[in-house]
């Protein structure tokens, strides 16, 4: 009988410009792992890292939390956390642990939940971080891919990327305010200007025809966004001289990630991607910021770490 389930499960990008709170896309830049342990009573959460062991305020905490009551699990259970996502930076950090954590509990009691299931635990969790629930950087940390999603009711689609499609991220070494998804949120314009949101919605519905036709170049040149970028940009120091080298290095398209502060390029494998990378860290230094690039292709979800 299995008592141990270890679950990875990738990093994301949310909104990729214009799909803002409904796109989301793993890539396989970092990962979280998490591991779940029958126990006798209680949950306990095991973590080296600088993150809540309350239950109530951590993200996989949570999710183990709600699916025992959900599923009147008896069992106590023990969560083993190594984050791999750096928390803050707008790549999917408390959505990677939430993703993990709803899988392998999903796995370890033979639960055989649906994806949508599965997706809206994980996103139940992110309330411990985010405060309120997205979810966008869950579904695709569970699903892998492209995701499309639909609330009210949760509908998620997974769309397969290009095999070519690839991206060069920049993560700026710089401090990121607590709560920042919610100080990012807050930045968006309450009103918006029609034409502003006839383009943005001519953009994603282009980036959903790209990645059915698997056309990274489409995709790349269609992530134009009117509304939540120029609103947030001022957020990241030097955003727009990394986003005006990234495109002159040749990228097809370029973004904030998420919430930020990260800025993600999109490209292909075929391009010179250590040169758009180097071209995005030029960027930040205008500003005398140092940055970490990566360079990365989309993931699969959450997958069991047979040991």
């Amino acid at each position: 009988m299995v008592s141990s389930i270890t679950v990875k499960a990738p990093s994301s990008t949310a909104n990729l410009g214009p799909g803002f709170d409904v796109f989301g896309l793993a890539i396989d830049a970092f990962f979280d792992e998490i591991t779940l342990t029958k126990i006798k009573k209680g949950i306990r959460i095991i973590t080296d890292e600088d993150i809540p062991t309350n239950p109530e305020n951590n993200t996989a905490g949570l999710v183990v939390k709600n699916m025992k009551k959900k599923f009147r699990v008896n069992n106590g259970i023990e969560i083993k956390i190594k984050k791999g996502i750096p928390a803050g930076f707008g790549m999917g950090s408390s959505a990677g642990s939430a993703a993990a954590a709803a899988v392998a509990f999903d796995k370890l009691f033979k639960l055989k939940l649906d994806k949508n299931s599965l997706v809206e635990f994980a996103g139940n969790g992110e309330k411990a971080s985010a405060g309120t629930i997205h979810y966008d950087n869950v579904a695709a940390s569970v699903l892998g891919g492209f995701v499309i999603v639909k609330t009210n009711p949760l509908n998620v689609i997974k769309i397969n990327p290009p095999t070519d499609l690839r991206m060069c991220i920049a993560v700026p070494k710089i401090t990121v305010p607590k709560k920042k998804t919610k100080v990012a949120r807050g930045a968006i314009p309450k009103n918006v200007n029609l034409n502003d949101s006839v383009s943005n919605l001519s953009n994603a519905a282009l980036i959903v025809v790209g990645f059915m036709k698997k056309d990274s170049e489409l995709i790349g040149k269609s992530i134009v966004d009117s509304i939540v970028e120029p609103a947030r940009q001022h957020m990241i120091p030097g955003f727009v001289k990394v986003k005006s080298n990234a495109l002159k290095a040749g990228a097809y398209g370029v973004t904030i990630s998420g919430a930020g502060p990260s800025v993600i390029a999109f490209s292909k494998n075929s391009f010179d991607l250590n040169k758009i990378s180097s071209a995005m860290s030029r960027g930040f230094k205008s500003k005398n910021i140092d940055c970490q690039t990566i360079i990365c292709k989309p993931s699969k979800g959450a997958i069991h770490q047979k040991k």
